[in-house]
């Protein structure tokens, strides 16, 4: 995929605080690093994860003929999972209505919004033996679905603390996502589960190594349904599809470098309309690609910071993304003093993210 290219454009440390000039600066955006960003699906709402604990919700508004502001954001709420304990990945219903987290409280919970929860805690629904690192709604049978670092994936109905089903994996998770009737999980050790859940019980499709060398970051299913894509701590990023297509392979290419620098690629958010998608990385790069022509649409100027997570709402036209701390150095390399915790909201036109015609061979 040689098209695409691996340099990166580089911005001068401290110049640059978001990929764009008009960028809207999320306010209360938390007090240490920011693991996750979801919109719902149904409406302009943005939920985060953080280490402090929290889980914060705003709602944006897009004005493109505000040249100077076209996006606005509010905050709506908050709540906090128990003792202070990290939340890694948040996650919507299908109607919008509800927010389910996880995170190293070992605990699944459940938050209704426009409700206030008993001690601002969101109610748990569900546990894991360890950690959990992911969770996911499945729109067809109306399940939440967690990984963890128990090698464990759990499904759970709302109404029961009992899981209705779980599979042991071959290692811990690291990410997993659903989109509609696809589930992709993505372990420890290269390993990639793909489980069709398009039915009442989710079963196993099949599993296959990463086509990456090195440890899996992120993983992120095409719009379409027809494969997924993911990323990896060496700075490539593997598109892989369920099903032979006519016309279309598998491919892997590099990114996320600067000349004998490799990063990590962090968050792959895909655009619903377009099909095209982003990748954020450790660089404080953002992205955007188009997988079928095999092309770069844009590359924005690095920020300085690392991007840790990042997503496109559900008209395809705001992209969040924040610049946080991510832990992947330990506390060791953690100076809370110089590392701020932002999220910003950029405007995406259709000449950033829209396909461009193939370039001729």
């Amino acid at each position: 995929m040689a098209s695409f290219g691996t340099q990166q454009p580089v911005a001068a440390a401290g110049q640059k605080k978001s990929i764009g000039p008009n960028d809207c600066n999320v306010p209360q955006a938390g007090t240490d690093g920011i693991s996750s960003l979801n919109w719902s699906p149904t409406a302009n709402f943005l939920i985060s994860s953080n280490w402090d604990s929290g889980v914060r919700v705003w709602e944006a508004a897009c004005n493109p003929q505000n040249t100077n502001q076209p996006v606005q954001v509010q905050p709506k709420a908050q709540v906090n999972h128990e003792n202070s304990m990290p939340v890694l990945d948040t996650c919507f219903s299908a109607d919008g209505s509800t927010v389910f987290s996880c995170g190293a409280d070992k605990a699944v919970r459940m938050w209704r919004l426009g409700e206030t929860p008993p001690n601002n805690i969101p109610q748990q629904i569900g546990a894991h033996d360890k950690p959990i690192q992911s969770v996911g709604f499945l729109s067809k049978s109306n399940l939440v679905v967690s990984g963890g670092w128990d090698a464990k994936l759990k499904f759970w109905d709302t109404r029961s603390p009992t899981p209705v089903g779980e599979f042991q994996l071959p290692e811990r998770v690291y990410d997993l996502d659903v989109q509609g009737g696809l589930m992709v999980v993505a372990t420890a050790n290269r390993q990639v589960i793909i489980y069709d859940v398009s039915g009442p019980q989710p079963r196993e499709h099949s599993r296959k190594e990463s086509p990456l060398k090195y440890q899996s970051r992120c993983v992120s299913c095409f719009p379409d349904q027809t494969g997924f894509a993911i990323g990896s701590i060496e700075g490539r990023v593997g598109v892989q599809y369920i099903q032979k297509i006519p016309n279309k392979d598998h491919f892997a290419f590099k990114c996320h470098r600067q000349d004998s620098n490799v990063y990590s690629v962090n968050c792959l958010a895909f655009q619903n309309v377009y099909g095209t998608f982003a990748t954020v990385g450790s660089d404080g790069v953002v992205t955007f690609w188009d997988k079928d022509n095999k092309q770069r649409l844009k590359a924005f100027p690095a920020i300085g910071q690392t991007i840790p997570c990042a997503a496109f709402n559900a008209q395809g036209n705001m992209f969040a993304y924040a610049s946080s701390y991510n832990w992947s150095k330990g506390s060791q390399f953690y100076s809370p003093g110089s590392t701020p915790n932002e999220i910003y909201v950029h405007y995406t036109p259709e000449d950033e993210i829209k396909p461009k015609a193939a370039k001729k061979k």
